[in-house]
């Protein structure tokens, strides 16, 4: 059984007194060697909910804890945090920086500091790059530079906020299995991102939006909630375009996109199986029920949110609305241009049950 490092339970958070919160609620607890992610577009909460594990802020109302003691005034030297933009001095050297965190961290200088620079470079691979300018590295090589300044008194928790935002996609990867790594050493780790590839990877999620808590639990349980329900349909190639058009205005249908040869159907939860007569398809034309991923249950769950309408008391989770539908891709961020139930989970940290929704 893993152990909680860090913990936010009903936080809620406002910048102006009379603003929407940036958080409402919100609830998540981070344990020990395990991979958290917590995932959501530009504004649903993201940083402001790791600012406050980290006891950068205050909470208006909840209780945040790192390693069971109020965030706020928790010890320091157990968490690596590393922000959206990190401090790097970009006309100091890879060493050079290093060495500035190590001073501000504590991390007196001898043969300790010296045997910790050492593992760090030789884990992030910078050592070749030890006298090159931070401002001269790639943007990958940042992110690992940043990373290894997180890392420079090992913590028990480390936080990072969209690591993989501005890294090529082998840099990405590779800054992945690095920190991947540290969680096999009994570190809790926060991922925060707005990738869906980098969220399915995780043990489990936090799906935020708007500030409020859509879904916590490992990925698979969310993408089984749209089992049964995603189709392939096949006609002619030239007609492809015409049946999206089509698909995309009946109500039983969430969301189509077209893939490869093929038009992808996700179904709303109440409908029945989609028939070709049904559909308006021709004979010859065939429909294969496929295995569902995890950008589908995005898709489920956006819809779910987004058609609930604003002047009624129409309950979430309906499917119908007098709005206009508002789950194709198009309407959606780019980076989580396949995403998002809402999550009212209230378990306490202090007794390890926080309850996926």
């Amino acid at each position: 059984m893993t152990d909680v490092v860090a913990c936010a339970v009903d936080v809620t958070k406002r910048f102006e007194p009379d603003a929407a919160p940036a958080l409402d609620a919100v609830s998540m607890e981070v344990r020990s060697g395990l991979m958290t992610g917590l995932v959501g577009p530009d504004g649903a909460g993201k940083t402001t909910l790791i600012r406050l594990l980290a006891g950068l802020l205050d909470p208006d109302e909840g209780e945040v804890t790192l390693l069971g003691e109020p965030a706020i005034a928790a010890d320091r030297s157990a968490l690596g945090y590393m922000p959206q933009r990190f401090g790097l001095y970009e006309d100091l050297s890879v060493i050079e920086n290093l060495s500035l965190y190590a001073d501000l961290r504590g991390l007196p200088p001898g043969k300790e500091r010296a045997a910790r620079f050492s593992q760090l470079l030789s884990f992030t691979d910078l050592e070749r790059f030890r006298p090159r300018l931070a401002g001269q590295l790639s943007g990958g090589m940042k992110q690992k530079l940043g990373l290894a300044c997180a890392l420079v008194r090992p913590p028990k928790v480390l936080l990072l906020d969209e690591p993989g935002v501005g890294v090529d996609p082998v840099a990405r990867r590779e800054l992945w299995a690095m920190v991947r790594q540290l969680t096999t050493e009994g570190m809790g780790v926060v991922w925060s991102t707005a990738y869906l590839d980098e969220a399915q990877k995780c043990d489990t999620v936090f799906l935020l939006n708007e500030g409020r808590l859509l879904f916590s639990g490992p990925p698979k349980q969310l993408t089984s909630r749209v089992a049964e329900r995603i189709y392939r349909l096949f006609g002619p190639t030239d007609s492809r375009r015409s049946l999206l058009a089509s698909l995309v205005l009946r109500d039983e249908v969430k969301d189509a996109t077209i893939q490869g040869a093929s038009v992808r159907v996700l179904m709303d939860e109440s409908a029945a199986a989609p028939s070709i007569e049904h559909l308006g398809m021709s004979r010859g034309d065939r429909i294969e029920a496929v295995q569902p991923r995890f950008e589908d249950a995005f898709i489920d769950i956006l819809g779910v949110v987004l058609e609930v309408p604003v002047n009624s008391q129409q309950a979430i989770g309906s499917s119908k609305s007098p709005t206009h539908r508002q789950s194709r891709r198009e309407d959606l961020p780019r980076s989580l241009a396949r995403s998002q139930p809402r999550a009212t989970s209230r378990s306490p940290c202090r007794k390890g049950k926080y309850s996926a929704s």
